[in-house]
């Protein structure tokens, strides 16, 4: 593994590289984001916005999507991937926050976690982008790009690499640092292409150099 320090330097860089970065999910309160989250689980964020006002509009609160009959529910969340059983998920969750947290959204990772369909990955973003709390959410793209630059261990599990990542990162980091490297996987460091030839990290991605020879050699 790289050490702290040029783990931050690589960091700094995404930094640069998009300081804008920041959660793309379309909410308006701390519930629609908890729901929001827990559709977008293997779904893009691009098709969870798309379903989401209708949803909104219909239940904008725990109270109203609890009561939601849940046919209705699956018809409005329809286009997203697995939409059944997120339907129930979501309508449970509702329901649970009405009997157990006075249709307020708790603000432990502990609490959150124990509504249906949450992970800690999803109590994670609710944790950074609905409080502010310090959080990594480890998704597929920040789990890549810590193995891709060796920040962890490559046979790392996502907790693991959440673990990793806390202890060489500043905590009041944690949140810019979690939608960084997701838009720095997203828009650069991408799954199938990522853009090595004009990427700042090159010299320190052993993945990124092994594919440039692997490129060069063809070109011969």
């Amino acid at each position: 593994m790289i050490s702290k320090e040029k783990t931050m330097y690589a960091l700094s860089e995404m930094y640069d590289m998009f300081p804008d970065a920041h959660g793309e999910l379309n909410y308006e309160t701390s519930f629609q984001l908890l729901i929001a989250v827990i559709l977008s689980a293997q779904a893009t964020d691009v098709s969870v916005n798309k379903a989401t006002p209708k949803l909104f509009a219909s239940f904008p609160t725990a109270q109203s999507l609890a009561e939601a009959p849940l046919e209705d529910i699956i018809d409005t969340i329809r286009t997203i991937g697995l939409y059944r059983n997120k339907a129930k998920n979501i309508k449970a969750c509702a329901q649970q926050l009405l009997e157990r947290f006075d249709g307020e959204v708790p603000q432990t990772r502990e609490a959150l976690m124990s509504l249906p369909g949450v992970g800690r990955k999803t109590a994670n973003v609710v944790l950074g982008d609905a409080f502010g709390i310090p959080a990594i959410a480890v998704d597929t793209h920040v789990e890549r790009i810590s193995k891709r630059l060796r920040i962890c261990k490559l046979n790392a599990n996502v907790l693991e690499v959440e673990e990793t990542l806390m202890r060489k990162v500043p905590k009041e980091l944690w949140i810019k640092t979690h939608h960084t490297m997701i838009f720095f996987g997203r828009y650069h460091c991408t799954a199938r292409a990522p853009k090595c030839t004009e990427c700042p990290l090159l010299t320190m991605c052993q993945e990124g150099k092994e594919r440039m020879k692997k490129i060069s050699k063809k070109s011969l």
